[in-house]
């Protein structure tokens, strides 16, 4: 059964929020506040955290910040009620794996959680803290948002290279156009999803070999946009 730690300030969430995760197939141990949680990642050695954000003291931030600089390849999935583009931005390049929104629905926590934790089984280390992604011929640099083609640099917006990034850091699972807008531009689903189309037609144009028949960036119907093959870091 794989251990989560459950970190958050608010006796209220973890009181409820720990059972549901139990019931769902997961040992968890809660933290309640950024140094507790240092601890708890170094002695219960757990397969993902759940982090909130806004706490008191050591923030969630400032946890991820010393976890990864540690070395720590552990899965972190942050928990906040800021909704800023730029602060999603920054919590992913720094390392967290995934990024949800308070007030959230607990089964779309459950959801992210097992998507994650396929990932990790899969490829490894979290692709979400690798400074490099590279699938095949393709290799995106987080560092100097720089994307390379059969070693030819590739010209694309800043918005665009996010959107890869976190396609890519989310190899061969769908995801939603209302979700893209909510982790990488950091927008409620009420905005228009045409924003998510429009940057997936500059990644086809400019990494697909036939931009008609994607190959790299496909469309599951009825379900998002998917990065297809396999990525890995460095």
């Amino acid at each position: 059964m794989p251990t989560i730690l459950l970190v958050d300030d608010e006796a209220a969430i973890t009181d409820n929020l720990a059972p549901f995760l139990q019931r769902s197939g997961f040992d968890v141990v809660v933290a309640a506040d950024g140094d507790q949680a240092l601890a708890r990642v170094a002695d219960a050695a757990p397969d993902l955290v759940v982090l909130d954000v806004l706490m008191p003291g050591r923030d969630g931030r400032a946890v991820l910040r010393r976890v990864r600089e540690d070395g720590g390849t552990v899965p972190i999935i942050l928990l906040t009620q800021v909704g800023e583009s730029g602060e999603r931005t920054m919590a992913l390049e720094e390392g967290a794996d995934d990024y949800l929104n308070k007030p959230f629905d607990p089964h779309e926590l459950v959801a992210r959680i097992r998507a994650v934790l396929r990932r990790g089984a899969s490829v490894g280390p979290s692709l979400a803290s690798a400074s490099r992604l590279r699938s095949g011929a393709l290799v995106l640099d987080r560092v100097s948002q720089r994307v390379l083609r059969d070693g030819a640099e590739v010209v694309l917006t800043p918005r665009a290279v996010t959107l890869l990034a976190y396609l890519m850091a989310h190899p061969e699972e769908a995801v939603s156009r209302e979700r893209l807008l909510e982790q990488v531009w950091g927008w409620s689903f009420h905005s228009s999803t045409r924003t998510v189309d429009t940057r997936v037609a500059e990644l086809r144009r400019a990494l697909e070999r036939d931009s008609a028949r994607p190959q790299l960036v496909v469309t599951v119907p009825g379900e998002g946009y998917l990065f297809r093959g396999d990525v890995v870091a460095g």
